[in-house]
């Protein structure tokens, strides 16, 4: 397994995310050596969900007007149709993504929360999958949506679904490996 040791990775995420495509990343992403941090928009835990049955809450570790895109070398997008639909209309949550994105740094993405990447206007040109109620969005922003587990598209990685988070873990370590900064490699 490709080792991220000091790899600082932003978990974006509100209530209404759906808890496997949070938790198991995040834990993924731990084991490997990431440092993982709950970003917010507000302050306290978030919900989440097991479909459409409240779950478990998570810790938030940081609000987003408390940290900087330039902190982080990677960032994770948990689905849940609430979560992503509620972030994606959040100013500053577009513009962390552009950010990023700018930086030519990773993101990943599962299941709803490749809206957020439309909304930020991050898809044209670029070929992803995302759950099946979201492809018309995606080729409606210039994306080419593909019915796959996993896509890995230069520096994006996204999945459509809880089923497919091995493969997803998978694509995201091995893409987040090749941004580990070189002082820790």
């Amino acid at each position: 397994m490709p080792e991220l040791s000091n790899l600082r990775v932003a978990v974006i995420a509100t209530d209404g995310f759906e808890e496997s495509e949070l938790t198991e990343p995040a834990r993924a992403l731990q084991e490997a050596g990431a440092t993982v941090e709950i970003v917010s928009i507000e302050r306290g835990e978030i919900q989440a969900f097991r479909h459409h049955d409240k779950s478990i809450t998570v810790k938030v570790d940081r609000t987003l007007d408390e940290v900087q895109p330039e902190s982080y070398d990677a960032v994770l997008l948990p689905g849940g149709a609430l979560n992503a639909d509620i972030l994606r209309m959040v100013p500053e949550v577009r513009s962390f993504l552009r950010q990023i994105q700018e930086a030519g740094k990773p993101i990943a993405a599962i299941c709803h929360a490749p809206w957020e990447l439309v909304s930020a206007d991050l898809v044209r040109g670029r070929t992803l999958t995302g759950y099946y109620t979201i492809q018309d969005d995606i080729r409606n922003a210039g994306g080419n949506w593909v019915d796959r587990e996993v896509v890995v598209d230069g520096n994006l990685v996204t999945s459509r679904q809880p089923s497919d988070i091995p493969a997803f873990n998978r694509e995201a370590i091995a893409l987040f490996s090749r941004f580990v900064p070189a002082s820790s490699r």
